[in-house]
């Protein structure tokens, strides 16, 4: 569901935020904005956030780069998958997601299950300028960031289709993918 960019009215956005009945989880590739848009969102609806990737790190009390160079990708996965299980808890709160969350099918059935999904999505330029902003992704010191954004992004996309909310995140502020997606939430409920 493509949305336009009108925001809602801070009566609609209170009315809204009533109706939500469990955790908004943002997914989507890395870089999207996620986390920044997560935040706002959580603002605006009187609701905690929560960064899945921050709960991670404090689990296992070292950084996701770290997390990988030591133990690989399938154990930072299932780590991944426990500590999203413990969030999508029914409590109302926004919860952004790793990139990679939703492609393990284990992890999307319980975020489709217990929450509502949102993919943010975006095109590889504005992906690529997003994380260049950053030197902390594990997945893109394995080579070519662009070649390896747009083979992720085309991998993944089959699994965050499965998300009932699609917002589409352009270059500019996050405040207008923000108006798109409070449009998304008050269309799907």
């Amino acid at each position: 569901m493509e949305l336009d960019e009108t925001t809602l009215s801070a009566p609609e956005i209170e009315a809204l935020a009533r109706r939500i009945d469990r955790p908004l989880v943002l997914v989507g590739m890395m870089g999207v904005g996620k986390s920044s848009v997560g935040r706002k969102l959580a603002t605006l609806l009187h609701m905690p956030f929560v960064d899945a990737d921050d709960e991670i790190e404090r689990a296992a009390q070292m950084t996701i780069p770290e997390i990988f160079e030591r133990f690989g990708e399938a154990h930072f996965r299932d780590g991944e998958r426990r500590v999203i299980a413990r969030l999508v808890d029914g409590e109302r709160k926004v919860i952004a997601t790793g990139g990679g969350a939703f492609v393990n099918p284990e992890t999307r059935a319980l975020i489709l299950d217990r929450a509502i999904a949102i993919w943010l999505d975006s095109d590889v330029e504005t992906l690529l300028e997003r994380v260049g902003r950053k030197d902390n992704r594990p997945l893109l010191k394995q080579g070519n960031p662009r070649e390896i954004l747009t083979r992720l992004r085309d991998e993944r996309r089959p699994a965050y289709e499965q998300a009932p909310i699609h917002v589409i995140s352009t270059r500019g502020p996050h405040g207008r993918t923000l108006g798109k997606v409070l449009k998304g939430i008050q269309a799907w409920l």
